[in-house]
């Protein structure tokens, strides 16, 4: 059995790949890190056009009816570019509505429907921080809420692990040390919820699933700026890239992230189809994409040298999303923590 891509599968992740490569190149990002908003509306209306905010919609709601791996593809992509996008709360979004909250999903598909996505409350709680929910009306705050700025609508996780569709209330920026993308402080003071669905598992599962995608896609930029630039770099009249430690690092490097993505493959595969292993996949993709992201980080950046460090190459914008994205929706240790339990080998708490 052959388990690969689709030829439509590669020619949308490289289509979308080169789209990115002319519409977000790194001075364009270094804008968005600065807080230039026309430079940041541009590229999230480039990506409007090309479709992405229905990829994971029903074609009976007006989407591409596409699954969670052409997901992971376009997510990786993102996160190769660094692209700030609207990508991941739309497509957790329309997952979350595919039973029971259909009615939303044209006006996602349209964009008259923004969607954010505050689902803190799924995988950490912070003292002053939560949501509750009370005769129908949303109370409380959520930290780290993704795409809350430029929304319309939230996706928002209570305390109890219940799900609702709500207008985006006030919120204020957080800062993190990823500045290629805004998160948020949203504090809910009554909002109605329009929408109320019970708790389901998949959606955290599929939050963490294109986490982890994108921090293959930032991963995979580091590595090929590392083998680029050890090919070019030269110390005692050789290239750097012909010394056998920078090799070891290069080859090192490739040899963490390439099964990383067939476990990314496999987990958006499961969930597609309905596995049951799919959540537990999901989970541990997240925790091990963390890990091998983090030594790709460091690595190349060493490889770099000093120059590493500098922002005319631009590397801390790979490794400050590659850091943001292992904490995430969980830490490595809180997600290998939740796929035990999912298999049933520690007690609920």
């Amino acid at each position: 059995m052959e388990f690969a891509l689709s030829e439509d599968q590669r020619m949308l992740q490289d289509s979308l790949s080169g789209f990115l490569k002319d519409a977000a190149p790194l001075d364009t990002i270094r804008k968005i890190a600065t807080g230039d908003k026309a430079a940041a509306d541009a590229l999230v209306t480039g990506l409007d056009d090309f479709g992405l905010s229905g990829l994971h919609v029903a074609e009976d709601h007006g989407g591409l009816g596409l699954g969670l791996l052409d997901a992971c593809l376009v997510q990786e992509a993102l996160g190769y570019a660094i692209a700030p996008s609207r990508f991941m709360a739309t497509t957790v979004t329309a997952h979350a509505l595919r039973h029971g909250g259909e009615a939303h999903l044209p006006a996602i598909v349209s964009g008259e429907m923004r969607i954010g996505l505050a689902l803190t409350e799924l995988s950490s709680r912070r003292d002053g921080a939560g949501v509750t929910v009370e005769t129908g009306r949303l109370t409380g705050t959520s930290l780290l809420a993704l795409s809350a700025a430029e929304s319309t609508h939230m996706l928002v996780a209570d305390e109890n692990g219940g799900l609702h569709i709500a207008e985006t209330p006030d919120n204020v920026a957080m800062q993190t040390i990823d500045r290629t993308r805004v998160f948020s402080e949203v504090r809910f003071a009554g909002e109605k919820s329009e929408l109320s669905l019970q708790p389901d598992d998949e959606v955290l599962a599929v939050a963490r699933l294109l986490t982890a995608a994108d921090t293959l896609g930032a991963a995979q930029a580091m590595i090929d700026k590392a083998v680029a630039y050890a090919a070019e770099r030269q110390q005692f009249g050789r290239v750097i890239g012909s010394f056998q430690a920078v090799k070891h690092m290069c080859a090192e490097m490739a040899a963490r992230l390439e099964p990383s993505r067939a476990l990314i493959w496999h987990a958006a595969h499961a969930l597609d189809t309905g596995e049951p292993e799919g959540l537990v996949m999901a989970t541990l993709a997240k925790s091990h994409l963390a890990e091998a992201g983090t030594f790709i980080a460091r690595t190349s950046t060493e490889v770099h040298g000093g120059m590493g460090f500098t922002d005319l190459v631009g590397l801390h914008y790979w490794f400050k999303r590659i850091a943001v994205n292992r904490q995430l929706f969980g830490s490595p240790e809180q997600c290998r923590m939740d796929a035990a339990r999912l298999q049933g080998w520690l007690e609920t708490a």
